[in-house]
């Protein structure tokens, strides 16, 4: 395996890594009760599908979990594709049903942390990153449901 540097995503492989991953994804998301649509655009917006995929912040893999996510999710290894959309989609499911089901406010504590939110009053931070990946989560979860409804 390659170390990647941080702040690097691999989109050469992206068609050929969300096939390899799409059915692992899949049965997770189903297992928690999750749309495998949403978690697919979540992977899409945080890595492209490149579980080697490594922030400036220090977010790895699929689903780019902190040190400190993964740890509470029981991850061991967070480049490790079944570990990390295992803990990620868990995550995702805690904060949905923490914020009542309300998808915006829990992508927005993936994305910028559940401290975030609270300080503005369970509301969506005004930072612009965090409302550009709420925007194109969402979008691709459209084109992800769409995709799934012709197949």
């Amino acid at each position: 395996m390659r170390t990647p540097k941080k702040g690097t995503v691999a989109y050469q492989d992206f068609e050929k890594n969300r096939r390899r991953h799409s059915s692992a994804i899949q049965k997770q998301a189903r297992h928690l009760h999750l749309d495998p649509a949403l978690v697919m655009a979540v992977i899409h917006t945080e890595s492209a599908y490149d579980e080697n995929a490594v922030s400036k912040a220090g977010a790895v893999g699929l689903m780019q979990l902190m040190p400190q996510t993964a740890k509470s999710y029981g991850v061991k290894d967070r480049h490790n594709p079944t570990q990390n959309i295992k803990g990620g989609t868990r995550y995702l499911r805690d904060l949905l049903e923490r914020y009542d089901f309300n998808i915006k406010l829990a992508l927005a504590a993936y994305n910028a942390g559940e401290s975030a939110v609270a300080k503005y009053g369970n509301n969506v931070p005004p930072y612009p990153e965090t409302q550009i990946y709420i925007k194109r989560v969402v979008s691709r979860y459209q084109q992800y449901m769409s995709m799934q409804k012709n197949l």
